[in-house]
């Protein structure tokens, strides 16, 4: 296992980078194409490194894009190397999290990754993990292959393998442990047919997540990849696939999701979710490829609703992954929604906890909202309008105009009395922290707007909250103020259109 693993002398690696970052190259580049017209800020990139050679980032709109490219050792260094300073921060972020909401200290998820995880990931995958760390290390950032792959897994570790392996140990669960299971994350949509202005596909996603994360889940990621379909998603720093799983690939492939509330199901010998999710962006030219790839070694964590599209035929799907269970369903004239709640029976009874007639719960009280707007809307869905959807602040079940844990963009750090949610962890610092759109002719050019915050438009305070919530004072060495930025597009191959200023 060792010989799978190289280290590098973090001593050597911390002389080389500093040697590395001393006269990096900053290339200046005109007005980018964003809404706002807001400007790109430099691309950074540092051609001495034939690594680096073909990378760059750049800032625009509050994200960070990225470009990598190559072998998989190479776009995992490009991505450790470029954006070390982020995963760095993330990293921090993460540890935080995951240790105060399970109970578990650090080295419990380092161990997981090296002893589970790492034996079940793809060779490929393996690479361009290593790469990342020779990225981080060369900056002098000294987190190791454990740490890394922990980071992959934050998803996945926290919120299913610590709730099994707690059942399988008989141990007692705490208060604190027992919040983060059955959280709530992201609304989705995806139109067809009859349903959109132009019969063209339509897909729109709010990422629901702790504002401690959503602050820093701000990376565009454009891979070209040595194998496989070129990507165009968005992400967070030092992870491998989107993670909260808005993307497009070059065979014209269309993906989204959100979480299944309250499930339960955990395979300790199947292949971590983050893995398979990377490798069907990556390799999946169909729905069915699609499936096929994340059927693979499903290991049940971060089980989801996948909202799918083709593109090319204009056929969409919503794909339910359980681990005991999975089904597809798919329409050329029509749309699927998602907030968190399961459709198949076997699904709700078998694998969660969620009650589904509990219609003040959010995940029930989103669905409806998503069924009234689809409703009303039909024939005039399109890309606007999905920015809308997403900055949506209806209570279908208050029947009242206020942002909540009930409306789509989703606010957990305000008042939603009667859900189990708020209940469960009261004025939580987590919702709605970025919302993205496309259409079929934009993942033709590989393309999507994207806003980051609150796609609502509204900023988090962090001081403010933390001055009148001390009970998540534990959240005040990595917590950050959330801004909104403008809806902003993007696009594969965004070096070259920099210069045009087309949109």
């Amino acid at each position: 296992m060792d010989a799978l693993r190289p280290r590098l002398p973090l001593v050597a690696l911390a002389v080389f980078g500093i040697a590395l970052i001393a006269a990096p190259v900053f290339v200046n580049y005109p007005a980018a194409i964003a809404n706002a017209g807001e400007p790109a800020a430099s691309a950074q990139h540092a051609p001495q490194d034939p690594s680096l050679a073909k990378s760059f980032r750049f800032d625009r709109g509050g994200w960070i894009y990225v470009h990598l490219q190559g072998a998989p050792r190479d776009i995992g260094y490009q991505h450790g190397y470029l954006l070390a300073p982020e995963i760095s921060e993330a990293f921090a972020a993460v540890r935080l999290e995951m240790t105060h909401d399970s109970g578990r200290d650090w080295n419990f998820f380092r161990r997981a990754a090296e002893q589970m995880l790492w034996p079940k990931i793809d060779a490929e995958y393996q690479s361009e993990l290593q790469g990342i760390v020779e990225g981080l290390q060369a900056r002098g950032y000294p987190l190791d292959l454990d740490d890394v792959v922990a980071i992959n897994a934050f998803m996945e570790l926290p919120d299913y393998y610590v709730p099994w392996l707690d059942e399988k140990e008989k141990k007692k669960i705490s208060q604190t442990a027992s919040l983060s299971p059955g959280a709530d994350h992201c609304s989705a949509f995806v139109a067809t047919g009859s349903y959109t202005k132009d019969h063209q596909v339509v897909m729109a996603h709010n990422n629901w997540t702790s504002y401690l994360y959503g602050a820093r889940w701000k990376i565009i990621f454009d891979i070209t990849p040595q194998r496989g379909y070129r990507m165009l998603m968005d992400g967070f720093p030092g992870v491998i696939v989107s993670d909260d799983d808005f993307g497009v690939n070059s065979a014209g492939l269309m993906i989204t999701e959100t979480t299944i509330t309250d499930f339960h199901g955990w395979d300790p010998n199947g292949k971590p979710e983050f893995v398979r999710a990377r490798k069907a962006m990556q390799y999946a030219g169909s729905i069915d490829e699609y499936v096929k790839i994340m059927l693979d070694g499903n290991n049940g964590g971060y089980a989801n609703d996948w909202l799918l599209a083709d593109r090319k035929t204009g056929e969409i799907a919503r794909f339910e992954l359980g681990l005991l269970h999975t089904k597809v369903w798919r329409t050329k004239d029509g749309y699927y929604a998602g907030s968190n709640f399961a459709s198949d029976p076997d699904v709700l009874k078998d694998e969660t906890t969620f009650d589904p007639s509990n219609l003040a719960a959010s995940a029930n009280a989103r669905h409806l909202r998503w069924d009234e707007l689809m409703r009303d809307n039909v024939g005039k869905i399109d890309t606007t309008l999905a920015e809308a959807f997403l900055s949506d602040h209806y209570d279908s079940y208050t029947k009242t105009i206020s942002p909540d844990r009930r409306t789509l963009c989703g606010h957990g750090d305000t008042p939603t009395e009667g859900d189990p949610g708020f209940a469960r962890r009261p004025y939580n610092p987590a919702g709605a922290v970025q919302g993205k759109v496309m259409d079929s002719r934009m993942a033709q050019s590989m393309t999507f707007v994207a806003r980051i915050g609150h796609p609502c438009g509204t900023d988090f305070n962090a001081r403010q909250f933390l001055a009148q919530h001390p009970e998540y004072s534990w959240q005040s060495p990595a917590l950050e103020d959330m801004d909104a930025g403008p809806w902003t597009q993007f696009r594969s191959g965004e070096r070259a259109l920099a210069y045009s200023g087309a949109k």
